[in-house]
């Protein structure tokens, strides 16, 4: 996939998870989120490339500049997208599906400090609530909604609703939206 098809990708992701953007100059100028996932996807590269500290510090710069810290050695899927994001922080061994939506204060972190998989794994089409906190090697299941505030620490299954303080995964009622669109429309 070109860059420039990416990049569109993008700038479409954010149309249709954000009600309150009105235009991709608008959106390229001033989604800190945006900005967060471009600065992840080069470092990612470098980051591949064995070029770790260069990497490090593309990522630190992000994080200065964005308030998102993503680490470049996450795995990180297409039509991601960090809504109002600051203070979210997407650890090294992360890894997340296509078409997920995280909202400011999000952490998908770890629970070990060995050089194992310690951070979860978000499937396709995830959406997190702002200031949930996922944390250790789990999978939260495709399709799933985690509610503002909640902290996941157990696998969920696919679409499941995730809520409360340790949260409960439920099913999610089927027809419901809960305020997000089925199937987003991507027109690039």
């Amino acid at each position: 996939m070109s860059i420039i098809t990416r990049i569109r990708e993008d700038i479409t992701a954010a149309r249709v998870h954000d009600p309150a953007a009105r235009g991709s100059v608008e959106i390229i100028l001033t989604y800190s989120g945006l900005h967060a996932v471009w600065a992840y996807r080069l470092s990612t590269r470098m980051w591949a490339r064995g070029a770790k500290m260069p990497a490090r510090i593309v990522s630190q710069l992000a994080r200065f500049f964005t308030g998102i810290e993503i680490h470049p050695g996450a795995v990180i899927g297409r039509r991601f997208f960090i809504d109002h994001g600051m203070g979210v922080v997407i650890g090294e061994t992360a890894e997340v599906g296509d078409d997920v939506m995280l909202y400011h204060g999000v952490t998908l972190g770890g629970k070990s400090r060995g050089r194992e998989k310690r951070h979860p794994t978000l499937e396709d089409g995830v959406h997190v609530g702002a200031g949930a906190k996922i944390i250790g090697p789990i999978t939260v299941g495709t399709g799933s909604i985690i509610g503002a505030n909640a902290v996941v620490t157990k696998d969920a299954p696919p679409h499941s609703l995730l809520v409360g303080v340790p949260a409960k995964a439920r099913p999610r009622e089927p027809g419901r939206t809960y305020g997000l669109t089925e199937e987003p429309e991507y027109h690039i």
